[in-house]
């Protein structure tokens, strides 16, 4: 699909964004809001802008990753430790629904910034807080990256063969599932805003004498966001005093789900119901497991996972992947191949979802992007604009705010914008 436009306005027309984070967790928490209609008004400090414009890959002297990360969003240079720019965020902040942070917490504060500041301007607002501890606590005055979260969180130690250092996921995930919590807490805070404002509404039969509804701030600690997304693991310490292990690519306590050798690389089978468990041995020619009253189960599969394990082994290994899992889709097996990127971008899945975008940037050069997600079927998210040039929406959105030409010349000059 090239250069994609939605066809409706998206759910979020009409909610104005103003996004002061940089990198990865506040960016990407304001990339879904954008994506989804919402007006973002990106803030970065003058002269470099967020890091991320020079983050791996660049093409042009930009980085290939910004024209995803900031995708239909505009950008505004203020410089935040001078008092005029803070004077500015401020005339912002009044015309906004949600502002999205992720400083370490204080500075926000420290600038005169800070939410019980900023609701005195503006009620409605909804202030997104993402830090590493969040805003209190102990630790919360810690310098919290997304990777020292997922060691917190309990992701880390999970991560590795037994015995052998724990590894990355490969990407930012800590980052991103806090983004997503805060997408999640954004949205919960405007719907409870503005249904009180309707009940009032309701209830008075008067719009005049409703009143404004209070925002909130919405609290999102990056430990805490893969926490979260941790299962069992707690609750299995609490009742039974076990500590999950790393257990390299296999789901301890589930069997089979794993991922077994074929002739030419890797594939990975989840056969962990009990339906799907008899088809998997079906197919690899193990009746005799199938018709086995003490597999039926999981409780009794996971008794037997070395056994399970080293059957499918034989048979997987017998075979190349492509065979192999040819064969598993006849018999209705979840599994599939390790995607690499250009797996990826050769799936006729990935296509027929647009779920690969080509889009032109500013600077002329086309790129495929990840394509919307969720899927909304009336109204849809979509790419209504490419990244944008640093300061690039500067002197329209400010104007906008009342300032006249004759004062944006004189922020210029002081390095204000």
């Amino acid at each position: 699909m090239t250069n994609p436009s939605p066809s409706a306005a998206g759910p979020l027309a009409g909610v104005r964004v103003i996004e002061l984070g940089q990198l990865i967790a506040g960016p990407f928490c304001g990339k879904t809001l954008a994506d989804f209609g919402a007006e973002v008004i990106k803030i970065e400090p003058p002269g470099k802008g967020d890091p991320l414009r020079k983050w791996r890959l660049l093409k042009n002297g930009n980085s290939v990753w910004w024209e995803v990360q900031s995708r239909n969003k505009q950008s505004v240079t203020l410089d935040l430790t001078q008092r005029e720019g803070q004077d500015i965020l401020r005339l912002l902040v009044m015309e906004a629904d949600v502002l999205i942070e992720n400083f370490r917490p204080g500075k926000m504060e420290e600038w005169g910034l800070g939410y019980e500041d900023l609701k005195t301007l503006n009620p409605r607002l909804v202030m997104a807080r993402i830090s590493g501890y969040g805003q209190d606590g102990p630790y919360r005055d810690r310098p919290g990256f997304g990777i020292i979260a997922e060691s917190m969180g309990g992701l880390r130690y999970l991560t590795a063969e037994p015995g052998r250092v724990p590894v990355r996921v490969g990407v930012s995930i800590g980052d991103t599932l806090a983004a997503l919590h805060a997408v999640i807490g954004i949205l919960m805070a405007l719907y409870y805003r503005d249904r009180v404002h309707r009940d009032r509404i309701h209830r008075d039969h008067n719009p005049a004498e409703a009143g404004p509804t209070e925002g909130q701030v919405v609290d999102v600690a990056l430990y805490e966001s893969v926490f979260n997304c941790m299962e069992s693991l707690l609750p299995e310490y609490s009742a039974f005093n076990v500590v999950r292990e790393a257990a390299g690519s296999a789901l301890p306590g589930i069997v089979p789900s794993n991922a077994y050798p074929c002739s030419d690389g890797w594939i990975l089978i989840g056969g962990n119901g009990d339906g799907i468990f008899k088809r998997l041995m079906k197919a690899i020619g193990r009746e005799d497991f199938a018709a086995s009253p003490d597999m039926a189960s999981n409780e009794g599969r996971v008794k037997r996972v070395t056994d399970i394990d080293g059957a499918i082994t034989a048979w997987t290994q017998a075979q190349d992947k492509k065979s192999a899992l040819e064969v598993l889709a006849r018999h209705d097996v979840p599994s599939g191949a390790i995607y690499s990127v250009a797996d990826i971008a050769a799936d006729a899945q990935y296509r027929a979802r647009d779920m690969i975008l080509n889009i032109t940037t500013r600077d002329g050069y086309t790129v495929d992007v990840p394509g919307i997600v969720p899927k909304l079927s009336a109204t849809p998210g979509g790419i209504r604009t490419p990244a944008p040039r640093l300061g690039e929406d500067t002197a329209a959105i400010l104007a906008r705010a009342g300032l006249k030409p004759e004062t944006l010349a004189d922020l210029r000059a002081k390095g204000v914008i």
